[in-house]
């Protein structure tokens, strides 16, 4: 029975799935999970970048010990980190992550407009582009020996394959990629003074990499955002939500949406699947949910804040999601009643009130970011597909149906590894429509707008 082993690495949980089809259907199983995060070293924050490929190795082991016959493996992560490699394929430095405050103060000699033109990706002060700027000017010596870039999920593939390749959807995120021609915006890179040498064709999800341990190892979608939308029981009337520690909001669209109505709402166009583009608002996600638990105590889970949220279901008062503040505060409470002290209205006190203010605030920033979407498309969206960790939060599903209005789909939680798995499917040969196999596989559940 031919299976196919998925690694999906998130910034808080990486797993790692085996599965096949079935009857029709796509039946799977986790054989791995690890913890993820950042944390401080050398004056970064940084992601542990040995020990995730340790994990990763870790879990295709347990696989080889299930199976005998895995046809491929692929791996997706987050978007805009990266790793450089000398002539010699030796790592460059650190994996410093996006929520480090290199990028604060950087100075770019090219304006964001200039580069949406070309790109289509939206501000984001952690950008690849930025990211870059910030060590050449900390450490112009690593750009200088540098000879490769990788995104972190071409760097695992390379530490297992022996060869370097660099993935079209996650090269997206960096803001150098052409969104046009889909393909390195060279000119662009010379303009900003970066090494182009650094920067070699990119491969299509699908593409063949190399082997590891017998195992074809094969470019997914590597953003995992990109699996998630390819993991998503999608049509012409669905918007798609992705909901995780971040929430991308958006539409499959054939061609970029490169407008000044689609710039000053600061919407992005990430690469996609089969030449489409992932035209979506990056929202804060369930990281605030995750900060609040954290902060609030190991004794508190995420069932816990839900509970405590219904209970305070009449708590009227929300915040910006879209806030930088919230991006990495030392205490998300501090901030969160920092930003009610300074608007004159009454702080959340209790795990029930802070609760219900991120619960509230999170569905509100949906239903604008939805809003906008429609305004700039010219469509209307009869539906909202949430797949990833936050389709299986009751209660935050709810909410987005009722300040959205529209009827909402949740599921499937494994979107990610899912969209992931499907895209080896096809690339081995498989012939299946990706929405169709997830509704014969998946249990979606639906909500609809409560009369108030």
């Amino acid at each position: 029975m031919s299976e196919y082993l998925t690694i999906d690495i998130g910034a808080s949980s990486g797993k790692i799935l085996l599965g096949h089809i079935d009857e029709g259907k796509l039946v799977y199983r986790c054989v791995h999970r690890f913890p993820n995060g950042y944390a401080a070293s050398n004056g970064h924050q940084v992601w542990d970048i040995d020990r995730i490929l340790s994990e990763c190795i870790a879990g295709i082991d347990k696989a080889l010990e299930l199976s005998t016959d895995i046809r491929s493996l692929a791996i997706d992560t987050w978007g805009c980190d990266f790793v450089l490699l000398d002539a010699e394929g030796n790592r460059i430095g650190d994996a410093v992550s996006y929520r480090d405050g290199r990028t604060d103060e950087v100075r770019c000699p090219i304006s964001w407009e200039e580069i949406y033109g070309r790109t289509g990706i939206q501000f984001l002060k952690f950008n690849t582009v930025y990211q870059l700027l910030a060590l050449g000017k900390e450490d112009p010596d690593a750009l200088r020996q540098a000879e490769h870039f990788l995104m972190i999920p071409d760097y695992i593939a390379y530490r297992l394959t022996g060869n370097i390749h660099q993935e079209y959807t996650n090269a997206t995120t960096t803001s150098l990629v052409n969104a046009e021609r889909r393909e390195w915006d060279m000119e662009l890179i010379e303009k900003l003074g970066l090494p182009c040498r650094l920067f070699k064709p990119l491969d299509m999800p699908g593409t063949f990499y190399g082997t590891y341990k017998g195992i074809n190892v094969v470019a997914a979608p590597s953003h995992d955002t990109a699996s998630a939308v390819l993991g998503c029981p999608l049509d012409d009337d669905t918007a798609f939500l992705s909901s995780g520690t971040w929430s991308l909001l958006g539409a499959v669209s054939s061609h970029p949406v490169i407008s000044e109505r689609a710039m000053a709402e600061n919407f992005t166009n990430e690469g996609g699947v089969n030449g489409t583009i992932r035209f979506l608002r990056n929202l804060m996600g369930t990281w605030m949910l995750q900060r609040l638990r954290s902060e609030l105590g190991d004794g508190i889970s995420f069932d816990d804040l839900e509970n405590a949220a219904k209970k305070e279901d009449g708590w009227k008062g929300i915040v910006d999601i879209e806030d930088s503040r919230f991006t990495a505060p030392e205490s998300m409470i501090a901030e969160i009643r920092s930003s009610f002290r300074e608007r004159g209205e009454k702080e959340p006190r209790t795990t029930g009130e802070l609760s219900s203010c991120l619960y509230k605030s999170l569905a509100c920033g949906y239903a604008d970011a939805l809003r906008r979407l429609e305004d700039i498309l010219g469509r209307r969206f009869s539906r909202l597909a949430i797949v990833g960790g936050g389709s299986k939060d009751d209660y935050l599903c709810q909410l987005t149906a009722d300040k959205t209005g529209r009827e909402v789909s949740a599921g499937p939680v494994e979107g990610s590894a899912i969209g992931n798995m499907i895209c080896q499917i096809i690339a081995d040969g498989g012939s299946y429509d990706p929405a169709e196999l997830i509704r014969a596989s998946e249990r979606i559940k639906i909500y609809r707008r409560r009369d108030t």
